[in-house]
């Protein structure tokens, strides 16, 4: 179910919920996000097994459980499809029809469009797909709404501009698994020096896209100013990163890209939950 990858996006789905301000109770509120997390581990799963010939060859997926015969692929087609049921029909219950529906469209596209049509065919993969990831806040506040507004899409759109600098930073660092997989990741289709460009770009974005909930009074100085602090130092190390040319250092500043995303998003998201009770 690829708990550590999802964990992150549960966090969102989260802080959806908490920040929507609409009255829910808690035990909904768990539940929601419970079946949530089912469904983002059904997503994992399907995906694991339909990638099982190529999880097989990459020395960062060759001990998950289905080329290591822990499970077989049968066994974790009939387990994905079982807990997509599950997270759907029950979001559908105890929640609403609107939450449901996005938890079911999201297990698909991170299925058929990203996994089965975009990884094995095109380095832009991440950009596309990342939509899938970034729906979780947004079915976080639908979820307590049963609505979608322009507060949501902020969320939606943090997530996906971040999305393509994170996973292009570990296929920098990670190019030579992507390779024998012959999965057309950017650095292996367009060189190492556009992919730094790009993650570069990708990082610089980031800054309107923070400051957009703030302009749509969905945030308040106590989210801008520290979110500002965080996205300029990502800025900084994805240009050092930029201005390298030198293969060890290169993959060296890759790797702190990748660690410090993942930190990078977290906590934005954390500052939406403190401005929200401040």
């Amino acid at each position: 179910m690829k708990p550590s990858v999802m964990s992150l996006a549960i966090f969102t789905c989260a802080v959806g919920l908490l920040t929507s301000g609409s009255p829910i109770s808690i035990t909904d509120s768990i539940i929601g996000i419970i079946l949530v997390a089912v469904g983002a581990g059904a997503a994992g799963c399907l995906n694991m097994w339909y990638e099982a010939d190529l999880d097989a060859l990459m020395s960062r997926t060759c001990l998950r459980p289905i080329p290591t015969g822990k499970i077989n692929k049968k066994e974790a087609l009939i387990f994905g499809i079982l807990l997509s049921a599950v997270s759907v029909l029950g979001l559908n219950y105890f929640a609403n029809f609107l939450s449901a529906f996005l938890l079911l469209f999201t297990i698909f596209f991170y299925l058929f469009v990203y996994t089965i049509w975009l990884k094995r065919k095109t380095p832009q993969n991440i950009v596309i797909g990342g939509a899938a990831g970034s729906l979780p806040p947004v079915i976080g506040w639908t979820i307590a709404t049963n609505s979608i507004s322009i507060e949501p899409l902020s969320f939606f759109l943090i997530v996906f501009f971040w999305t393509p600098s994170h996973f292009w930073a570990l296929s920098l660092y990670k190019a030579d698994d992507y390779k024998k997989a012959n999965i057309p990741m950017l650095p292996l289709t367009d060189g190492v020096k556009k992919t730094k460009v790009y993650i570069f770009v990708y990082s610089i974005l980031m800054i309107p896209v923070v400051i957009f909930p703030y302009i749509i009074n969905f945030s308040g100085l106590i989210y801008l100013v520290p979110a500002l602090i965080l996205t300029i130092y990502y800025n900084f190390i994805c240009f050092e990163l930029y201005k390298s040319t030198r293969n060890k250092p290169i993959l060296k500043k890759a790797k702190k890209i990748f660690g410090y995303s993942i930190l990078y998003l977290f906590l934005i998201f954390v500052l939406f939950l403190i401005d929200k009770i401040i």
